[in-house]
């Protein structure tokens, strides 16, 4: 049998204190579920080690398309047993991003099966950094020679401020992150080196920047039939590396100015949009943004424009939607639903309103102010004698606040509202967070012990709305419209209402469908035992004055 001599047992545990000490260590199962993390990348991440114990190696990195591409090719070449090393970037636990040089190691069966992986990292954030912010100062990317984003946006407002009529061209390379994996460092870097130079030479004595490591703008005088002609000319031009020709496919989105946008956040937006919009759609083309999709995207940023001064001017008010409890035969609460009318943009929805306030973050006191009028209106409703709740819909941005909660209990006091007679209602988005975030689920949970009471909205659409069922304090449960919508069409739908319905019995969880237009949809979901209903069949969403507080 063989045996490790004291001196060679030394010489191991000493290798193991310096890796342990001087680099990030991480171990996942067969699975990619972390099992063990080091000290040093908990302090670089900001796990706490009960917190990153059972979660996915995945979990580590953004959820962006991109950053999640690049997990799964990484895993992809560990699940073959051959080790894995490159630079990558990972997310904090509260979103930042870090970098890190990795060594991944798996650990195969005799049967070939990925039983565990182990990882070995050095921290190289502050050398990148550094990098990014030479590269800032000088305005020059230092791996092309191409301007950099900054450089590129004072460009434009040149361009703006003299009058100049240009085509600003967003450009990205399909895949590129999936070839990378098959290629080494050296091709990587003459990938995009090969690129930039066909860029030159196509748009000759036009500005280019590089924004991202697959990203390009090209500020451009020549027509759409031009620059959409660029994706034919690199496949007439294959670039070739460790002597492999290697053709690219690109997406690209096209803006004019001064014909579409006016500033440099109008021009790049857009441009960005019409790009995603053709990768949606399997890439390999440059568009400009459809005009249906300009019209949407204009009114978007028309409301992100409009937003303060509409909280200012005290634009907004809210609307109450009935919901129609069963048992009683009448409605027992009312959906505070958020409403501005602007004399050019006419009715602002929730849908468009609350995803662009969260983005520029005004959402928290946009929430509060519906809280407020909400808890107002509550109240007449207690003073009179009546029994009437109302739900308030709760944004993830304004739970990520350390004083959501005091200034949820601040309202209460200042309205004098009940605090049993509140729900607030909340998505799945929500629901992931407030899992990860203890701050966010401790805020929750003192909120219900002062007899708040929290549903959890568009019930079944997410994988994992059972899961959030055993972890949050959830009292109520709201289906999905999808599934009203599909109730009287489709058998299986009714199966699976029918189904969530009696789970959320055995859970003693109270059930409310929205969406009900029809009395069709009412009865049938009566029949199956729902507890609630909500809908334009049941009632339209009404100003606080014209309803009859009784």
């Amino acid at each position: 049998m063989n045996t490790i001599s004291l001196p060679e047992a030394n010489k191991h545990h000493a290798l193991v204190y310096s890796l342990d000490k001087y680099q990030l260590v991480t171990h996942t199962d067969g699975e990619g579920l972390i099992t063990y993390a080091n000290q040093n990348y908990l302090n670089v991440s900001g796990w706490t080690p009960k917190r990153i114990i059972g979660k996915s190696f995945w979990q580590m990195f953004s959820d962006h398309p991109e950053n999640q591409v690049i997990a799964n090719s990484i895993w992809d070449r560990l699940l073959t047993g051959k080790a894995w090393s490159g630079k990558i970037e990972k997310m904090t636990r509260g979103g930042e991003p870090f970098f890190v040089n990795t060594l991944a190691v798996p650990n195969v069966s005799s049967t070939g099966e990925l039983q565990s992986v182990f990882f070995l990292e050095l921290d190289i954030t502050e050398d990148i950094r550094l990098q990014e912010k030479l590269g800032d100062i000088a305005f020059i990317d230092v791996e092309t020679g191409l301007m950099s984003r900054h450089k590129l946006e004072q460009v434009v407002n040149e361009s703006i401020a003299a009058g100049t009529h240009f085509s600003f061209v967003y450009l990205t390379i399909d895949h590129y992150f999936t070839m990378k994996e098959l290629q080494s460092q050296e091709c990587e870097t003459q990938l995009i080196q090969e690129f930039t130079n066909r860029l030159k030479r196509y748009f000759q004595d036009s500005p280019i920047a590089r924004i991202d490591t697959n990203s390009f703008v090209v500020l451009t005088a020549f027509g759409d039939w031009y620059i959409q002609g660029f994706y034919d000319f690199l496949k007439q031009q294959p670039i070739y590396l460790s002597r492999n020709a290697q053709t690219l496919s690109i997406s690209g989105g096209i803006v004019r100015f001064p014909e579409d946008q006016q500033t440099y956040m109008q021009l790049y937006t857009v441009a960005m949009t019409a790009a995603k919009d053709v990768i949606s759609q399997g890439g390999g083309r440059i568009a400009s943004l459809s005009a249906q999709s300009h019209k949407i995207l204009n009114r978007r940023l028309e409301i992100d424009r409009k937003m303060l001064t509409a909280l200012d001017r005290n634009s907004l008010h809210v609307a109450y939607q009935p919901q129609f409890d069963v048992a009683s035969d009448q409605i027992t609460c009312y959906e505070a639903l958020v409403r501005w009318e602007d004399d050019e943009l006419g009715v602002i929805s929730p849908d468009e309103l609350i995803p662009i306030a969260e983005e520029n973050g005004l959402i928290e006191e946009i929430g509060a102010y519906v809280a407020e009028e909400a808890m107002i209106f509550a109240t007449k409703w207690h003073v009179a004698g009546n029994d009437m709740s109302i739900s308030i819909n709760s944004s993830i941005r304004e739970s990520l606040n350390p004083q959501w909660k005091d200034r949820l209990i601040s309202i209460l006091h200042d309205t004098g509202c009940p605090a049993d007679k509140v729900y607030l209602e909340f998505t799945e988005k929500f629901a992931l967070k407030a899992e990860e975030e203890q701050s966010v689920l401790a805020q929750m949970s003192e909120l219900q012990s002062l007899g708040l009471q929290f549903t959890l909205d568009d019930f079944g659409s997410g994988y994992a709305s059972l899961r959030y069922l055993q972890h949050l304090p959830i009292s109520s449960v709201k289906f999905d419209r999808v599934f009203i919508d599909a109730l009287l069409s489709n058998p299986k739908t009714q199966m699976l209402i029918e189904g969530l319905i009696q789970l959320s019995k055995k859970l003693n969880l109270y059930t409310i469908a929205e969406g009900v237009v029809n009395e069709q949809q009412f009865e049938l979901l009566k029949e199956m035992g729902i507890d609630a209903m909500q809908g334009h069949f049941i009632g339209i969403p009404l100003p606080a004055e014209q309803i009859e507080i009784k």
